[in-house]
């Protein structure tokens, strides 16, 4: 939320592919998401004194120490997560988008499989 504020999804993948699908489809549903990289510098955050890593890095690049560790269970199988805190809920009403929970994604994702299945 403090990079993409409260209306934008950030997207990662391992695959630009996979990824560039997503954000199309997003587009198609009329839902903002924005791509976001897995800079390996990152990394360094998760490491730990007690554990293989962690499960949270610094504040600073949370969401994406947070991809980071999500591509540490993938083992270079074609990954893409889409993080919906900002956008999953609404303080108010915008436009259709009633508040409280706003189901963000399920219109993109759904897009997604769509195309994926044809």
């Amino acid at each position: 939320m403090v990079a993409l504020g409260p209306n934008t999804a950030g997207v990662m993948s391992n695959q630009d592919a996979l990824a560039n699908e997503l954000l199309e489809a997003s587009q198609r549903a009329g839902e903002d998401m924005w791509r976001l990289p897995l800079p390996p510098r990152l990394a360094e955050q998760l490491k730990s004194e007690v554990a293989d890593f962690k499960n949270t890095g610094e504040r600073w690049g949370g969401a994406l120490t947070a991809g980071l560790f999500l591509q540490e269970f993938v083992r270079g199988v074609p990954w893409v997560h889409v993080d919906i805190a900002g956008p999953s809920s609404t303080s108010k009403e915008y436009g259709h988008i009633a508040k409280g929970g706003t189901g963000f994604a399920a219109a993109a994702i759904l897009e997604f499989l769509r195309r994926a299945v044809t």
